[in-house]
């Protein structure tokens, strides 16, 4: 298996390329340093609560830190976040549910419709992402290049709601739609998708 926070590859990989385990969805900064987000294969695909309704997680607040927040869902008792951890995938076993903005990019890159995107509130902007990102327009972005993510490929994501690991409040956490790019929160027993994650530093 392989450790979390990878030495920086020798050649940082493109976005859509298969690398770490599953596919290269973009990249971001997290305390001053670069990282790639790996996202899994659409057959590793679990569906489940966030958490407990009314209940505060300490530690799963990070809008970049993935493993942190999961690692502290599991610890509060999410059978979702549980089953995200135990994962093993391509000998990496170092998966978590996408913190906010590292779930902002599978959508900006792997946008599966060709729908506009839901322009509300502050959908897309995420300003920890390389590089940063703006608020949607209709236009933009648009369906993703990779034929594979595109709807009816076979690493698709559903035009579902997708759970991230970022907690919203107690009730709540941060959730995005991926028909049209929503990004909202909802109450923790809703049962949701999630397409798990994992990270390796660049610099």
């Amino acid at each position: 298996m392989q450790a979390a926070a990878q030495a920086a590859p020798a050649t940082i990989p493109e976005i859509g390329q298969a690398y770490g385990g599953g596919f290269v969805s973009g990249f971001y900064i997290q305390d001053g340093k670069r990282y790639v987000s790996i996202t899994a294969g659409a057959e590793y695909e679990l569906v489940g609560e966030w958490g407990e309704y009314g209940i505060k997680i300490d530690g799963a607040d990070s809008l970049t830190d993935s493993r942190a927040n999961t690692e502290a869902m599991a610890a509060a008792g999410s059978e979702l976040a549980k089953q995200v951890l135990a994962l093993e995938i391509g000998g990496f076993a170092d998966w978590a549910i996408p913190a906010r903005d590292v779930q902002e990019l599978q959508y900006r890159n792997f946008k599966p419709t060709t729908d506009e995107n839901y322009c509300w509130n502050r959908d897309g902007e995420n300003h920890n992402s390389l590089a940063p990102g703006e608020l949607y327009s209709e236009e933009a972005p648009g369906q993703t290049q990779f034929d594979a993510f595109k709807s009816g490929g076979p690493e698709a994501f559903q035009a579902r709601w997708y759970w991230s690991s970022t907690q919203r409040s107690a009730y709540g956490a941060f959730l995005m739609y991926f028909g049209d790019g929503l990004q909202g929160s909802n109450v923790k027993g809703l049962e949701l998708r999630v397409r798990p994650v994992r990270s390796e530093l660049i610099q």
